[in-house]
């Protein structure tokens, strides 16, 4: 039988990554939410949170987190379950949502803003690479995704929102100084390459489209969507880039497409959970239709 105080206080330490931010978030004493947790762990004989600075999750602790996640999610659209006697008092649901940082960048405010004061909720931003969001989704770590993965997530349905287009883009004096030959084998691979990180996949994919297999000599990794802009205009290197975000930046002629004919078009979906949820296939119409809108998805 789960013990739903005892959860909840595996949860909040989770999710806010303290014993005294969990305290706060339930209005208890740092010392009540250890107790909780410490007894849960002892009746289950396993560890579910590794404590530290932040506190992380064991896998079964995630496990159980995301469990009180999907039960809140339920009993907030229950008013009698979450104590509200009218639409006011109803409580402010929190979704925790894994999105790319280009998204976050480019187009995500403007939706995220829309659907949240329409539907009366929180949001909790997890940032992680488009090719490895839905895994997040896949351990429990968070409600909602926007993925670039079309492999199908057990559990879960997914729903094309549109995609994002890059363009491998330098400076001016970059490319007179690095790619005066044009683009070959030899001048990609001496030229100074931006990447967000190591696991930068559409760097790859350009870089599988255009054929070239040789390794690059030189990659800065800057994980920051607007830094990698910044630092491309400076002349540090070249970078796949949205083109919604360097767009005032080709017309001022700070940055140039380096390789017109072969941007990269990346496919996003939107997946959740096949919970019979109301306030998640809402927030999937409103998601649909406003990315559907929106100028920096195409």
């Amino acid at each position: 039988m789960l013990d739903y105080a005892c959860l909840s206080a595996v949860s909040a330490v989770i999710r806010e990554g303290s014993f005294e931010g969990a305290a706060r978030k339930l209005r208890i004493t740092p010392s009540a939410v250890s107790q909780r947790v410490r007894g849960y762990e002892e009746r289950l004989g396993a560890l579910l949170i590794v404590r530290g600075q932040p506190c992380r999750a064991t896998a079964l602790g995630e496990t159980l987190a995301a469990h009180v996640d999907k039960v809140r999610l339920l009993e907030a659209e229950i008013p009698h379950l979450s104590g509200a006697t009218d639409e006011a008092d109803h409580p402010v649901v929190t979704i925790r949502v894994a999105v790319n940082a280009d998204s976050l960048a480019a187009w995500l405010p403007d939706v995220a803003t829309h659907c949240a004061e329409n539907l009366n909720i929180c949001l909790d931003l997890l940032v992680e690479d488009e090719a490895l969001t839905a895994d997040r989704l896949r351990s429990g770590e968070v409600t909602a995704a926007v993925t670039a993965q079309t492999d199908p997530v057990p559990g879960c349905k997914s729903v094309p929102i549109g995609r994002l287009r890059y363009l491998a883009c330098a400076s001016p004096a970059f490319v007179a100084r690095y790619l005066t030959e044009g683009l070959t084998d030899t001048s990609i691979a001496a030229a100074p390459c931006l990447c967000f990180d190591n696991r930068d996949s559409v760097q790859r994919r350009w870089r599988e489209i255009r054929g070239f297999d040789t390794e690059l000599r030189r990659t800065h990794y800057v994980p920051s969507t607007q830094a990698l802009i910044d630092f491309a205009v400076r002349g540090l290197g070249w970078a796949l880039q949205p083109s919604a975000l360097v767009q005032r930046f080709l017309e001022k002629g700070e940055l140039v497409v380096i390789d017109p004919n072969y941007p990269v078009d990346v496919e996003l979906y939107w997946v959740t959970p096949r919970l019979k949820s109301a306030l998640l296939t809402d927030l999937t119409k409103h998601m649909v239709r406003a990315c559907a809108q929106h100028s920096a998805l195409i």
